[in-house]
């Protein structure tokens, strides 16, 4: 009978880790690099006092966002002087390690580290607000490999701090740099070896890479401050290139893709464009399905990634650069044509799942709302934290949050 009780405890304890590890958030903008989990049964309705916050912790300076996996939750912070790499236990907020990694960085913009760890495997990538790479071992957060990756390729500091958050494909870390003959670097994951360096004359610009799969190959995808790049992961050769200039550098929003196109967009009054790829021989070109761009534009991504849901984008519109006003609009992302727009709803960012748009405002709000091309629902809204840029984390039915002083987990599975 013991036996069978034990067995029987094994294996429910085994399709636990299973079910966590399917709905983990391991990177910028989740497992697949656009902000969509495919986790179910998330709220449909608001509670009276909001949904049940878990637990709420200190956490320290920065704008990074937050990566999970395996039970673990890790982000930058900075405090003490340094910037650190942290790690907490998910489910109750408890501190597993702290590792610091570089001294603290300060910008009129904002102090502290911009970009997201990137969990891999055994390790944990991470880039600092002036540029260092580094890898920590997932386990203890024991430096494994560091690399100033502007001193070594003479590259310039972006403006407002380096913010590309690490894209592993692979054996090889990938951060977008802007060094004069090294647009885009690549490094061994094990051994912190460069692996290669591509592009030439293209500042860095805010934007993280994505890997897709356009043109009928698997490229990495990667907005500097004036074009967009398809480089070969294996060896960084460009095969395409799409000039996107945008005043001061401002390219942040991570490209997607959309049926086997590339969809992007930027703010201070830029827009936005669907881009198809037309083989040219071993290289592409780049042309326009559609485009929509300065003062009339659709869609205009400040900092925030929009969501692609079932041929949909739902995202923020920032309209202006002095004293913008931004609206959420949802675009028809095949045609470019606006569904619908919620009129000056405020800055913030967002990520989405089970048909749900999960939005953190620059109020510190969370706000709940369905993800439909009819009109704009809200489900439900409640202040949790102070002013954030960063967008939510989803893992396992648990949302989570941070600002510039602390982090909190709220419960977010629907009521049964």
């Amino acid at each position: 009978m013991l036996k069978s009780l034990s067995c029987l405890c094994l294996l429910l304890f085994a399709i636990n880790v299973e079910a966590q590890a399917e709905h983990e958030w391991p990177q910028h903008l989740g497992p697949n690099r656009n902000g969509i989990s495919d986790e179910t049964d998330l709220i449909d309705s608001w509670p009276a006092n909001g949904p049940k916050e878990v637990w709420r912790v200190t956490g320290g300076v920065g704008m990074s966002g937050l990566a999970i996996s395996r039970g673990r939750l890790l982000t930058l912070t900075q405090n003490g002087g340094k910037q650190h790499v942290i790690c907490l236990d998910a489910q109750t907020g408890e501190p597993i390690w702290k590792t610091p990694v570089a001294p603290e960085y300060r910008n009129g913009q904002g102090h502290g580290p911009r970009a997201t760890p990137t969990i891999a495997g055994t390790a944990v990538f991470a880039f600092t607000g002036e540029g260092i790479l580094v890898a920590l071992n997932f386990s203890d957060g024991g430096i494994l490999w560091s690399h100033n990756t502007l001193k070594e390729h003479g590259g310039k500091l972006a403006d407002y701090g380096m913010a590309c958050s690490p894209l592993v494909v692979g054996e090889r870390v990938i951060v977008t740099i802007g060094a004069p003959k090294a647009s885009v670097v690549a490094y061994e994951t094990a051994s912190g070896k460069l692996a290669w360096k591509s592009g030439e004359g293209d500042a860095a610009g805010y934007s993280s890479p994505a890997l897709l799969d356009v043109g009928g190959r698997r490229q990495v995808v990667a907005c500097t401050g004036s074009s967009v790049l398809g480089l070969a992961p294996q060896n960084g050769s460009v095969l395409w290139r799409y000039p996107y200039e945008t005043e001061f550098n401002c390219n942040i929003a991570t490209p997607l893709l959309h049926n086997g196109q590339v969809f992007i967009s930027s703010g201070e009054n830029h827009g936005s464009a669907l881009l198809k790829l037309v083989p040219d021989g071993d290289l592409f070109g780049a042309t326009e399905v559609w485009s929509s761009q300065g003062g009339k534009s659709v869609l205009r991504n400040e900092w925030q990634t929009s969501m692609l849901i079932d041929g949909h984008l739902y995202g923020f519109d920032n309209v202006g650069s002095a004293g913008p006003v931004t609206h959420l609009t949802c675009v028809n992302a095949t045609t470019g044509e606006r569904a619908w727009r919620q009129p000056r709803f405020g800055k913030g960012n967002l990520i989405a799942g089970d048909g749900k748009l999960f939005i953190s405002t620059m109020k510190g709000e969370l706000i709940v709302a369905e993800a439909s091309p009819k009109q704009y629902k809200e489900i439900g809204r409640a202040t949790v934290l102070g002013s954030t840029r960063q967008a939510p984390a989803l893992c396992s039915g648990l949302l989570y949050l941070r600002d510039g002083r602390e982090i909190v987990c709220v419960n977010v599975r629907r009521k049964k």
